[in-house]
């Protein structure tokens, strides 16, 4: 990929004055949890060296983050306390947990904290006004925090106008930490300037979800490949038998909006080439661990059957157009990944990037990226970038201005 630093318009906490500060940091913690257990650490993972980054310059660290759906109601099992123990490990030092984000108890906490110490105060979600984006709240977690600058390094939230994301910018100087602008540069840095040929991986369940993607990338890639319950949709729409499977039944004219944009940029003629979908697909009768795969032609799915993954000769096309891609932008399982039996199209998309790392590789966050860190024994490492944000990639990629950005000192 090109070198796209200056794509970034907001000021890096590189560019700030934060030696021996009070620094103020929305991560990102929102992590899978089992029984007080974190089931995947990515996200925290991916918080380190912005982390590291501010305790060498001598600062103060104090971090914020949300967990689940509490609902604005103090709910112990999504508690920050894990993660602060989990964080404490990958840093190797004490982190000092706050169990709550405001009041008394947090300004005493950190106000006794010596220099190069971090601090994770409790899930900002137990309070409703997290959500409302609410400007007194965000005053107060600023206030009680004594910090003399926010870091926003949450990506995942940054689509979110919410009190920790938005409304905390009116109240400290704001700048970006380095996980944020890594996303960024990433992300729209395969936008703006791929090497091309640039290829389109999508897949997932909606095509409602993804229409300002898809028409995104229309203009800016050099093929789309379509795979996941998605590409149902588009097959219901050429005729195609699906059966049972799931599909959108509204997204007609959304479609053939899409097929008009292809045909102005390639012609018609080579609107299928420009646009892939598959021409096989693996079968089953129910969704279940215990279904064998049955990979048939399109044309012949069964009134009962449901189609879980792209068929074998799809795959083989769709590695083909990856392998002659510079960069490749991948967001949507190609089908039912959390089974086995139906995570062939997936995994060898996985395969095929990992396997030629001279690809610019993007995996969008959300089920993308759940897929390729449990599939990838390097936790990640084998592509260019493994996103830490669902939503907030999405909308990046479709060119959308998050509030949790914007609201950030420019550069």
């Amino acid at each position: 990929m090109k070198t796209v630093g200056k794509i970034f318009h907001k000021r890096s906490m590189r560019k700030a004055p934060l030696a021996g500060k009070t620094v103020l940091v929305r991560a990102d913690y929102n992590v899978p949890m089992r029984d007080g257990v974190i089931q995947d650490d990515f996200r925290i993972r991916s918080s380190v060296p912005t982390i590291k980054r501010l305790l060498a310059d001598g600062c103060k660290v104090v971090i914020i983050s949300h967990l689940g759906r509490p609902d604005g109601k103090r709910v112990e099992e999504f508690s920050l306390e894990p993660a602060a123990q989990r964080l404490a490990e990958l840093l190797e030092q004490e982190i000092r947990f706050v169990d709550d984000c405001i009041g008394p108890r947090v300004k005493m906490a950190i106000k006794r904290a010596p220099s190069k110490s971090v601090l994770m105060l409790e899930n900002v979600r137990f309070y409703a006004e997290e959500e409302a984006n609410d400007q007194d709240f965000a005053r107060q977690i600023a206030e009680d925090s004594g910090a003399q600058y926010f870091v926003q390094d949450g990506f995942g939230v940054v689509h979110r106008a919410h009190a920790s994301t938005e409304a905390i910018t009116h109240f400290l100087p704001s700048v970006a930490g380095l996980l944020l602008e890594r996303e960024y540069e990433r992300i729209v840095g395969a936008m703006k300037q791929p090497r091309r040929p640039l290829v389109a991986l999508l897949g997932g369940a909606k095509v409602s979800d993804k229409i300002q993607v898809i028409n995104r990338l229309v203009k800016v890639a050099d093929q789309i490949v379509i795979g996941g319950a998605m590409a149902n949709t588009f097959l219901a729409h050429a005729g195609k038998p699906i059966g049972k499977s799931k599909a959108e039944t509204d997204q007609d004219e959304v479609i053939s909006g899409i097929y008009e944009a292809i045909s102005r940029k390639v012609s018609a003629e080579f609107r299928d080439n420009f646009l892939v979908l598959p021409t096989d697909v693996a079968v089953a009768k129910a969704v279940d661990a215990s279904q064998e795969r049955r990979v048939i032609p399109v044309d012949e799915v069964a009134e009962d059957d449901l189609i879980l993954d792209i068929g074998d000769a799809s795959i083989e096309r769709a590695a083909a157009a990856l392998r002659r891609a510079h960069t490749v932008i991948w967001n949507g399982t190609l089908g039912m990944a959390e089974f086995p039996a139906f995570a062939h199209g997936s995994a060898r998309a996985a395969l095929e990037l990992a396997e030629h790392p001279e690809i610019a590789s993007i995996i969008g966050g959300g089920d993308t990226a759940d897929f390729v860190l449990h599939w990838d024994a390097r936790g990640g490492d084998s592509f260019t970038h493994v996103s830490t944000g669902g939503g907030a990639s999405l909308e990046l990629m479709a060119g959308e201005k998050l509030p949790g950005i914007e609201a950030l000192l420019d550069a």
